[in-house]
């Protein structure tokens, strides 16, 4: 069955590849993406291969700890339905904790960087909480919180509320002076100094923020699920290895990267889109 599904899944690639072949001599905008991925292809071809020569051909690594990509396939098609559910539940987790968080953030950010005495108390609170990993607050918060999933969300929100609250807070601070000065003499008010100067010409910071806030999102979501809710993608990664499953903690592993890869990807889609007028001014 696990020979059957590989060849099947190598069949399935080679097809899609002759496809690819023969379809950018037609399309242009395919000819130039295949012509500008192809190292990184490559190098996944061969990472694939040496993967399989170190594990099923020459048994380099000890199994079953170093499943070969055969039975890491085979998991992924068997245990489908649970990866889906933890997929879904993990997706669900970040993004409610993910919102609260840069929300969060985003209002004490641009308070503590526009107001002095909001600064004067704001900045001790971020230089105590803030350095505190999210993680190390897990055994308080599965106290305090009514549930599991409360206290995650609450701890993703955390992550990411320290590192997009200096940033904002940084970025509204360090507005130009002189925007500041030609919108006061052309008669801007207060709110309008803050929506329509200050804030935009923090975007590129706040944006920054964001980067780093998934990054600890994604560092707390798996801890939590790992040590306290019960469903998502840490969670099926710890019960796996319990059960020595090894090719499912690899299968798991494997969706984990392709998942935050994803969002990341999603991130840095709406950072070129809402930050359009910097395009070709920031490469990061």
């Amino acid at each position: 069955m696990e020979a059957r599904t590989y060849t099947n899944f190598l069949a399935t690639f080679l097809i899609v590849s002759i496809l690819i072949a023969v379809g950018q001599h037609r399309w242009r905008r395919l000819r130039v993406a295949v012509w500008r991925m192809r190292p990184l292809f490559t190098a996944a071809v061969l990472l694939l291969c040496a993967w399989e020569l170190i594990t099923a051909g020459w048994h380099w690594l000890p199994l079953p700890y170093f499943p070969s990509p055969a039975a890491v396939l085979q998991s992924m098609i068997s245990d489908r339905a649970l990866l889906f559910d933890s997929t879904w539940h993990s997706l669900v987790l970040l993004l409610a904790g993910y919102v609260l968080g840069a929300l969060a953030a985003f209002v004490s950010g641009v308070c503590i960087g526009w107001s002095n005495s909001a600064r004067y108390w704001g900045m001790p609170l971020l230089k105590v909480i803030g350095p505190v990993p999210a993680t190390a607050w897990i055994p308080l918060a599965m106290v305090v919180s009514p549930s599991a999933t409360i206290s995650a969300a609450a701890l993703i929100a955390l992550a990411v509320w320290f590192p997009v609250t200096m940033l904002t807070s940084s970025g509204i601070s360090n507005t130009r002076a002189s925007y500041l000065d030609v919108a006061r003499t052309l008669g801007a008010n207060q709110r309008y100094l803050i929506f329509r100067v200050a804030i935009p010409a923090a975007l590129p910071s706040i944006f920054v923020g964001l980067f780093m806030g998934l990054g600890a999102s994604f560092l707390t979501l798996v801890v939590a699920e790992s040590v306290g809710v019960k469903s998502g993608l840490g969670w099926y990664v710890s019960w796996a290895q319990g059960w020595a499953e090894y090719g499912k903690v690899f299968a798991a592993l494997i969706i984990m990267a392709a998942f935050f890869s994803t969002i990341m990807t999603l991130l840095f889609k709406l950072r070129d889109r809402v930050l359009v007028w910097q395009k070709g001014m920031i490469k990061w």
